[in-house]
């Protein structure tokens, strides 16, 4: 392995900025991490300051001394794995725009972004029920949250949490409705049915 600069590719900068991060948030000196990674504190210095390049014969050791991963550590930092640019789905008086990563199929919750406007179907007739809570917060307009036999009026600035399992649905008395709403994998599977339904 040569040890002529590097390169100085933007990735081989970020994994090197890793390291260094890594180590420090344990407390350790140079020395520390190379006795724990077979490597020595020279090595380790050039690596870091990027006088030496990285090969996976230095990543390996390196990414099990700081209980991580090779993926972790050469992961991209490029805005793509943090903006998140929501797509809308939209169905008859409901537009919805998802906000998070998170997979609810995979114990994450959904948090998403939801304009109601009059022509959607709620109350009697379109409640749904299904597992877990529910949680939203309305942006701007009125919401109107039939909950079992109970009307409920949700200004803007207010928020709303409810078992989902006492039958549902979410409306606005009229104009249109924008909430920041939070559910988990059966409350995505629900509003999923509902919105086929009323297509």
């Amino acid at each position: 392995m040569s040890d002529e600069a590097d390169s100085g590719s933007e990735v081989s900068t970020v994994v090197r900025q890793r390291i260094r991060g890594l180590r420090q948030a344990r407390g350790w000196s140079l020395e520390a991490l190379a006795g724990r990674c077979q490597l020595s504190a020279s090595t380790l210095s050039r690596i870091e300051t990027g006088h030496r390049s990285i090969g996976l014969e230095q990543l390996a050791p390196l990414a099990r001394a700081l209980e991580t991963t090779i993926d972790q550590l050469v992961a991209s930092d490029q805005d793509d794995d943090v903006v998140i640019r929501p797509i809308p789905h939209e169905e008859p008086g409901l537009t919805m725009w998802a906000l998070s990563r998170d997979s609810p199929q995979h114990g994450g919750s959904l948090v998403a972004k939801m304009r109601i406007t009059s022509q959607r179907r709620h109350g009697p007739g379109s409640l749904a029920v299904h597992p877990g809570r529910e949680w939203f917060m309305v942006l701007s307009g009125v919401a109107l949250l039939h909950l079992g036999e109970r009307r409920i009026t949700v200004e803007a600035g207010q928020a709303a949490e409810f078992s989902t399992m006492t039958p549902h649905s979410i409306g606005t008395p009229e104009g249109t409705v924008e909430i920041l709403t939070m559910f988990d994998a059966d409350g995505e599977q629900a509003h999923r049915r509902s919105t086929r339904t009323e297509a």
